[in-house]
C-alpha cells in the first residue's frame, strides 16, 4: 500500500459534535483533505505547536514528552494514520533511539500533535484517503497558503461573539498575554485573531 504525505490545513470547531473540533489534514500533492475529529485538548495543543506566538506558561503534555524523548535521544521520525475503522482513525508512531526503530500505537491527535514538535512528516495510506478524503474549496492562487493557514487555525465557539471590537490594539496585546498566563488558549486564540485584523 502506497504512502501519501499529509500536512496540516487548520482547525476548526464542530458544529456537529459539542466540545468537539475538525482537524483538517491537506493530501501534499492532491486536492484531498482529510477531516478528524478531536477533542478541546488536543485542538489547543495542535494549534499552539503552529502558533508560535503563544507561548504556554508551563509544558503542555506533549511539550513535556518531547523534552523526555529530547533527554533520552528519542527521536519521532514519523507519525503513520494507518487504520480506518467505524469513523475512527487509529495512527503510529514511528521512533529511533541507537539506530533502533520502534512502532508505538497512539490516538492520531497526540501522534500529530508530536509530530509538529519533532518537525516530522505525516502519512496515511491511499486506501484510507480514497475512503475517508473528499474535496473542499480550495484557495485562489494568488493567496498566500501562509494567510490561509493562519486564518483557518481558530477556535470559533457557537453563539460566542468575540467581544474585542471596543478594546485597543494596545488592551487586546495586554488580554493576550494574560490568556497565555492563564492558560487559557481558547481565548487567546480569538484574541490573536482580533489582533490579526486589526493589522491588517
Amino acid at each position: 500500500m502506497s504512502l501519501v504525505r499529509l500536512n496540516i490545513k487548520g482547525i476548526s470547531y464542530s458544529q456537529t459534535q459539542n466540545g468537539a473540533y475538525a482537524l483538517i489534514l491537506n493530501e501534499v500533492d492532491g486536492e484531498r483533505k482529510l477531516p478528524i475529529v478531536i477533542g478541546a485538548f488536543e485542538a489547543q495543543s495542535i494549534a499552539i505547536a503552529l502558533e508560535k506566538e503563544i507561548k504556554p506558561p508551563r509544558p503542555l503534555t506533549h511539550d513535556l514528552f518531547k523534552s523526555f524523548a529530547d533527554r533520552y535521544n528519542i527521536v519521532v521520525k514519523q507519525v503513520i494514520i494507518h487504520k480506518l475503522v467505524d469513523g475512527v482513525f487509529y495512527s503510529s508512531i514511528i521512533c529511533e533511539r541507537d539506530k533502533i526503530e520502534e512502532i508505538i500505537d497512539a490516538r492520531t491527535s497526540d501522534a500529530i500533535a508530536l509530530a509538529l514538535r519533532f518537525n516530522s512528516p505525516i502519512f496515511t495510506y491511499k486506501n484510507i484517503l480514497d475512503k475517508a478524503g473528499i474535496y473542499l474549496n480550495l484557495p485562489s492562487k494568488e493567496e498566500d497558503p501562509e494567510d490561509v493557514l493562519n486564518e483557518d487555525i481558530v477556535f470559533e465557539e457557537q453563539d460566542q461573539p468575540s467581544n474585542f471590537s471596543h478594546l485597543t490594539l494596545q488592551e487586546l496585546n495586554d488580554l493576550l498575554q494574560e490568556a497565555v498566563m492563564n492558560e487559557d488558549y481558547e481565548a487567546a486564540a480569538r484574541i490573536r485573531d482580533e489582533i490579526s485584523k486589526r493589522e491588517h
